[in-house]
C-alpha cells in the first residue's frame, strides 16, 4: 500500500472540488501529502499508491452521479484495505436535521446503492449559484428552493457550506 492521501471528487458546478480543496489545505497543513483527482470522465487512479482515499460527491436533482456508484462498488475491496471517507455535498444539508449522514436523505439512499461502507462520512451544505445555471437548471433549483424554503432570486449566490464543519472533517481524516 502506498502513502498519502487521495482525495477524489465528482463535481457538477464546482463547489465539490472547493470542499476537496480546503481539505487538502488543511490535511497537507498537518503534514500530509494529498493529490486531488477527478471521478468525472477520467479513468480511475491507482488506489494502491495511496494510503488513504476519501471520496466527495455532490448532488443534483436528488442523486448522486451513476459514476460514483459504480466507483465504489467496482473497488470496494481497496477501498476497505484503508482508511477512506466519504462525504457528500447537497443544499438539503442547509436545514438543521438533515445535516449528518444519519440524517440526510441523500445519503441515506446513497448508502443503500453501496456494498462498501466508509469508516467516515460527513455531509456538507453546498451552494446555490444561479447565473452560473443553464436556463433550465435555474428554473427547476428555484422551483426546488420556493418548495422547501430557500432562495429564489434570479441572481442569488449564497454558500451554505459550514467550512469549520469542514476542516474539523478534514482534522478527522487526517487522524485515521
Amino acid at each position: 500500500m502506498g502513502s498519502g492521501i487521495l482525495i477524489l471528487y465528482s463535481t457538477i458546478d464546482g463547489h465539490t472540488r472547493k470542499i476537496c480543496e480546503r481539505l487538502q489545505q488543511v490535511l497537507e497543513g498537518t503534514g500530509h501529502k494529498v493529490t486531488l483527482d477527478s471521478l468525472d470522465d477520467r479513468p480511475a487512479p491507482d488506489l494502491q499508491a495511496y494510503g488513504k482515499v476519501v471520496i466527495g460527491a455532490s448532488i443534483r436533482y436528488g442523486r448522486h452521479r451513476p459514476n460514483v456508484i459504480e466507483f465504489m462498488n467496482v473497488h470496494r475491496q481497496e477501498l476497505e484495505s484503508r482508511p477512506n471517507a466519504f462525504f457528500s455535498v447537497n443544499v438539503v444539508a442547509r436545514k438543521p436535521g438533515k445535516d449528518t449522514p444519519a440524517t440526510n436523505p441523500y445519503v441515506k439512499k446513497f448508502l443503500r446503492q453501496l456494498s462498501w461502507r466508509p469508516r467516515e462520512m460527513a455531509v456538507f451544505a453546498g451552494k446555490i449559484d444561479y447565473p452560473k445555471y443553464d436556463f433550465w437548471d435555474r428554473q427547476v433549483i428555484r422551483f426546488i428552493m420556493w418548495l422547501t424554503g430557500g432562495p429564489t432570486e434570479r441572481d442569488a449566490v449564497v454558500d451554505f457550506t459550514d467550512w469549520s464543519k469542514v476542516e474539523a472533517f478534514g482534522r478527522r481524516v487526517g487522524e485515521m
